[in-house]
């Protein structure tokens, strides 16, 4: 679920960004009492993610608009596929057309790029999840389209879990020291992760006993040696060097999770149209 509050302040600030003080064009044109009807038609196929965005996008303006979304997000859509159709006023339509529509192509594409990639993972046991690698400012969003297209969040920021890297660990001397002191740092709720990339790093995160443990840019073969020693007690994670063509063969590795920064960094927009039809 979205944070509807959450999601209208940024919506809010989208707005704001490109509307500023008044849409010169929409507003040189109609008066306030020209009402249309407009469809949001999809020119991809793929799963749809964005419903909340239409439902707030076009209401920031508090004026009467009539919203009718046709799919849930999660939905399978096709090209021609009508998802909503709104009428009200031409030039809220008009002023809030591109933010909603940008907004609905990235999170689209973010959802059927990981549901595409949990086909190819093809695992019952591994999970899916992204990275902190977001937009700035549309992190909610790409999280949220994430777990739309059957993926899991990782940690949402800085703040929500420790997550201790190569450069962590050479500032802070080794392994050990730097989770003695996170954990002695925060409360017993925050997880503590550990990054490796060699086995004699694996040893020392197993004995400083982490909450996860990640296997940053190794090969299935190596993650399958490795990981038969870890104990229960800790989740596993690969992460680097994963692509389409490799997914497959770490989703057999045995590991509790699967990062994939791609996920959300470098997806291409999923293409949406809108047609309008004004009326008197």
């Amino acid at each position: 679920m979205l944070n509807r509050v959450a999601l209208r302040e940024r919506l809010t600030l989208f707005y704001n960004e490109d509307v500023g003080t008044g849409d010169v064009s929409a507003q040189s044109i109609f008066d306030e009492q020209t009402n249309g009807s407009m469809d949001i038609i999809a020119k991809d196929d793929g799963i749809f993610c964005g419903r909340p965005v239409i439902e707030e996008g076009f209401r920031l303006e508090q004026t009467d608009v009539n919203i009718d979304c046709f799919v849930e997000d999660g939905d399978r859509i096709e090209r021609g596929d009508v998802v909503a159709r709104l009428h009200g006023p031409v030039r809220t339509l008009l002023t809030t057309e591109r933010l909603v529509l940008n907004c609905i192509q990235r999170m689209s594409a973010i959802a059927t790029e990981t549901a595409r990639l949990v086909r190819l993972m093809n695992s019952e046991t591994t999970k899916l999840a992204d990275t902190r690698k977001t937009m700035p400012g549309f992190r909610m969003l790409d999280k949220y389209a994430v777990r739309v297209g059957g993926g899991h969040n990782h940690r949402y920021g800085l703040y929500d879990a420790v997550m201790l890297k190569d450069n962590h660990i050479a500032f802070a001397g080794s392994i050990a020291d730097a989770v003695a002191r996170a954990r002695e740092a925060v409360g017993h709720t925050v997880p503590i992760e550990v990054e490796i990339e060699t086995k004699e790093q694996l040893l020392e995160a197993i004995d400083a006993h982490p909450d996860i443990i990640m296997f940053d840019n190794r090969t299935p073969e190596e993650i399958i040696d490795w990981i038969e020693l870890v104990p229960e007690t800790i989740r596993t994670e690969a992460s680097g060097m994963i692509t389409e063509e490799t997914i497959a063969e770490y989703g057999k590795t045995g590991v509790d999770y699967i990062s994939v920064g791609a996920l959300t960094h470098s997806v291409r927009a999923f293409d949406f149209s809108a047609n309008v039809t004004v009326k008197d």
